[in-house]
């Protein structure tokens, strides 16, 4: 092998090409015997269901029925313009350089390589996509769709075909990929496959792209190293107390209860960006929820499960701080479950809950946003599919459902980086934490997607929990509400619509700048990212609000600060934890989904 590509190339150089492809040969072997472990796929969550299929057959026979004309002008426009990109790459190949391009996709950091715009054929090549892909959304806006919701799936299924078809996902077309190949002698693509067979074997015999280095973090170690112990545990959570920073603390203790979707430690990522931190240092008695990584045996456990869990979890506070009432955060879905554990106390009529805060928490439904695709009966009667199998809503289908929000961030330019340019996952603990997903029980699954999201119960007829109908007015404690302009899982607009039903008297509403967590994670340090605060009008919109608030540079912590310490009550010694059973960040948040 050696001497046969020894010919117009040196001998280290073909040595180098033998042994890669030694190398291919061997990985190849464990690339298809990982495949082969993939387990039967589920058709319900692999594609659009049928009837969204026939939906779109249909309203082309009719839109090329009644408008056939508007149809033949759509085609006409594509063909003249796939002509006109071939004569000008001829001309482009006469002058040796292609010309000048007047489009967006310069500000397109996919074609940030100089050759899309000085090489002909790779100039070529993207301008056909552009086409492609103008054709396909012009297609599609022409279709006289029965409602919104099909508008909105046809939508995000062309979307994701226009991004999935881009020509930097194929080698032969990624002028970056292609040149890393040259530079390495072929190095990069045996990485590359290297790294594919990881994350295949890794995931199962799915292809699950990794984001992080897995290796490059430890929790408890060099993330979520917060100071505390656990103080209490239950068979679906831990109970985790931190150590005060402070001689005096506020009377009132705080207790947060983060996400079970993903774990704790995005609150405490590193001493500089920690909220555990810097609540401790603002002088609070601090609590917080580590939730169980469920398997199989989860499968029969619901929302009333984790209600009671929350009762539980304040009722330990209590007893722990000898305080009869304490102030409480939830973060996205135990936002959610908090605001229906508040309605719940209401019609109990138990007044322990001194204030609460939610972040990025939807109450109202009403409008899916993104999520239109994967609410509607085809994909969520896949997922109860799923659910019977596996007695789980496993992390992977969620990992990979809030992947293809953002695909060409989260999906292919990673994919491209690892699989086609041999790079290592980078050293980034955002991503780390993104990557250590969890699982969710089937019963709380399905009672969330159908109950909530699906029929919007509570903020509707009502959601029976325990044996009351629970109802988004019933939330009445004073309020703080957190959300993030760009959030693309929990729209502002939608947080908003929420807590403007809501029965507190006492409603605080602050928008900060940026998305889902870099909009919650934003310490004051950084100076990055300000916020809105102080509008009044919750009866007219979300926009009227945010036209009557205040923009602020820099981070909400400080204003959230200032709201919960006037409800924190007064200062008292701090309040020391002790050994507790073992130390923070405790044990099941070391427990990986399988």
């Amino acid at each position: 092998m050696a001497d046969a590509l020894a010919q117009g190339s040196s001998k280290a150089t073909a040595r180098k090409l033998a042994e890669n492809i030694e190398r291919i040969e061997t990985l190849g072997k464990r690339l298809m015997s990982a495949l082969s472990t993939r387990p039967m796929p589920n058709p319900g969550i692999e594609a659009p269901g049928p009837d969204l299929l026939m939906t779109a057959a249909n309203a082309w026979m009719k839109t090329l029925s009644e408008q056939p004309a508007r149809v033949l002008e759509t085609q006409v426009n594509y063909w003249g313009d796939t002509l006109k990109n071939y004569a000008n790459v001829q001309m482009a190949v006469a002058r040796g350089q292609a010309a000048a391009d007047h489009d967006d996709a310069s500000l397109d950091k996919r074609f940030s390589n100089p050759l899309w715009q000085s090489h002909p054929y790779f100039n070529f090549v993207k301008r056909q996509y552009l086409i492609n892909a103008k054709a396909l959304k012009d297609a599609t806006q022409n279709l006289q769709l029965p409602d919104d919701t099909a508008r909105r799936r046809i939508d995000w299924l062309t979307s994701q075909i226009v991004d999935m078809m881009a020509p930097t996902n194929f080698l032969a077309t990624n002028p970056d990929a292609l040149e890393r190949a040259i530079q390495t002698e072929g190095e990069s693509l045996v990485k590359g496959l290297e790294n594919l067979v990881r994350d295949v074997e890794r995931n199962g015999g799915d292809i699950v792209v990794s984001l992080a280095d897995r290796d490059a973090f430890t929790v408890g170690e060099n993330i979520g190293t917060s100071d505390g112990v656990v103080v209490h545990r239950t068979p679906l959570y831990e109970l985790i107390q931190y150590k005060p920073a402070t001689e005096q603390v506020h009377e009132v203790p705080l207790l947060v209860f983060p996400p079970w979707i993903n774990k704790f430690y995005i609150l405490d990522l590193k001493p500089q960006n920690s909220l555990v931190k810097w609540l401790v240092e603002q002088g609070h008695t601090l609590f917080i929820v580590s939730w169980r990584n469920p398997d199989a045996s989860f499968a029969d456990v619901g929302m009333e499960d984790y209600v009671s869990a929350y009762l539980d979890a304040m009722d330990r506070v209590r007893d722990l701080t000898a305080q009869p009432r304490l102030n409480v955060v939830g973060y996205c879905i135990a936002g959610t479950t908090l605001s229906l554990t508040l309605a719940l106390l209401k019609q109990r009529g138990d007044d322990r809950v001194n204030s609460a805060t939610l972040f990025t928490t939807l109450t109202d439904f009403s409008d899916q946003g993104e999520f239109v695709s994967f609410l509607q009966d085809d994909f969520v009667n896949g997922i109860a599919d799923e659910v019977e199998r596996h007695g789980l809503l496993r992390a992977k289908l969620m990992s990979r459902t809030m992947s293809f929000l953002r695909p060409n961030d989260l999906v292919w330019g990673p994919a491209i980086r690892s699989y086609m340019m041999g790079e290592m996952p980078p050293a980034f603990d955002l991503l780390y934490w993104n990557g250590d997903s969890t699982n969710l029980p089937g019963k709380m699954a399905m009672q969330y997607l159908r109950g909530l999201c699906q029929r919007n119960a509570f903020a509707a007829e009502g959601f029976d929990l325990m044996g009351h109908k629970l109802h988004i007015s019933d939330v009445t404690v004073p309020l703080c509400a957190v959300t993030c302009e760009s959030d693309h899982i929990a729209p502002w607009k939608d947080s908003w619509t929420g807590v403007a039903q809501m029965g507190s008297k006492d409603k605080t509403f602050i928008l900060s700048e940026s998305g889902h967590i870099a909009g919650i994670v934003n310490p004051p340090s950084k100076k990055k990212y300000g916020h809105y605060m102080g509008g009044s009008d919750f009866t007219h919109g979300h926009q009227s609000w945010k036209e009557s608030s205040s923009f602020a540079k820099g981070s909400w912590w400080p204003r959230w600060g200032e709201w919960l310490a006037e409800r924190a009550g007064r200062m008292v010694p701090a309040r020391d934890p002790g050994q507790g059973l073992y130390p923070a960040p405790g044990n099941y948040v070391h427990e990986r989904a399988a």
